[in-house]
C-alpha cells in the first residue's frame, strides 16, 4: 500500500508541475525543420515544371534567387541568395528590401518586420559588414505566416517578387516557385543577410594552385664556371 501511495503522489506531483508550466504556442517558437537556407523539396502547389527564364547578372554584379520555401504549421520560410557574379568585391550590410505585387503586377500593401520576432524566433541576428569576392554568396530569408484571422479582409497572395540587396540600391525581380501567401496578416519578416559557405555537393571544387618550385629552373644557356681553353695540338704536315 505505501508503495502505492508513493507512486500516485509522484504522478500527482508530475501532473502538477505539468499544469502550471507556462506552455509555448507554435506563434513563439520556430519548428526546427524550417531551414530556408538548405535546398528544399518543393511545397504544396509549386510548380512542378520550371517555364522561368535563367537570371542573368545584374550591371552592379550582383545575383539574387529564391532557395525555396520551408513550410511547418502555416509558418514559411523562403531563403533568398545574392551571388557576387561580377569581376571585383561587393559589400554588403543590412536587410534585403522587398516588394511584393499581385497577379495583375499592383504593389501589396505589407509591413515588412527586420528579424521577424513577431512572427518567430530565430531569424533576429544583427546585420553585419560583409564583402564577397567574385563567386562568393550571401543569404537571407523571408518568414510569414499562412493566417486568416479576420474573414472579412481578403487574403494577400504575393506572385511577384522584387528585391534590393539593401534600401536605396536597384530592385531585381526574384521568380518565385510558387505565391507567398501572407493570408490577411500583412507581415512578412526579412532577415539580415549572412555569409554562405560553398556547397561541395553542387559547387565545384577550386582548382589547386601548383607550388612554386622550391629551386630555381637550370637555364641551359647559361654558363657554368670559367670557360676551359682546349689543347693545342700541331698538326703534322
Amino acid at each position: 500500500m505505501r508503495s502505492t501511495a508513493r507512486l500516485i503522489g509522484a504522478l500527482t506531483g508530475v501532473t502538477l508541475l505539468a499544469a502550471c508550466a507556462p506552455t509555448q504556442g507554435p506563434a513563439d517558437r520556430p519548428p526546427a525543420s524550417v531551414d530556408p537556407l538548405a535546398t528544399t523539396a518543393p511545397r504544396p502547389g509549386a510548380r512542378t515544371a520550371d517555364p522561368r527564364p535563367a537570371a542573368t547578372c545584374s550591371p552592379e554584379g550582383i545575383l539574387i534567387t529564391e532557395l525555396g520555401v520551408s513550410a511547418a504549421m502555416g509558418l514559411r520560410a523562403m531563403g533568398l541568395e545574392l551571388v557576387n557574379c561580377g569581376d571585383r568585391p561587393y559589400e554588403l550590410s543590412g536587410y534585403p528590401a522587398v516588394r511584393l505585387r499581385d497577379a495583375d503586377g499592383d504593389p501589396i500593401t505589407v509591413r515588412i518586420i527586420p528579424g521577424a520576432a513577431p512572427i518567430t524566433a530565430g531569424f533576429d541576428h544583427p546585420p553585419t559588414r560583409i564583402v564577397l569576392a567574385p563567386g562568393e554568396r550571401a543569404g537571407a530569408a523571408l518568414i510569414w505566416r499562412n493566417l486568416v484571422t479576420d474573414p472579412t479582409v481578403v487574403a494577400a497572395d504575393g506572385t511577384a517578387l522584387d528585391v534590393a540587396p539593401v534600401a536605396g540600391r536597384p530592385a531585381y525581380p526574384v521568380a518565385l516557385d510558387g505565391p507567398i501567401d501572407l493570408g490577411n496578416t500583412g507581415r512578412l519578416g526579412v532577415s539580415a543577410w549572412e555569409r554562405r559557405e560553398p556547397d561541395p555537393a553542387t559547387d565545384p571544387p577550386t582548382p589547386p594552385v601548383p607550388p612554386p618550385p622550391t629551386t630555381p629552373p637550370v637555364n641551359p644557356l647559361a654558363h657554368h664556371g670559367p670557360a676551359r681553353a682546349l689543347p693545342y695540338r700541331t698538326l703534322a704536315r
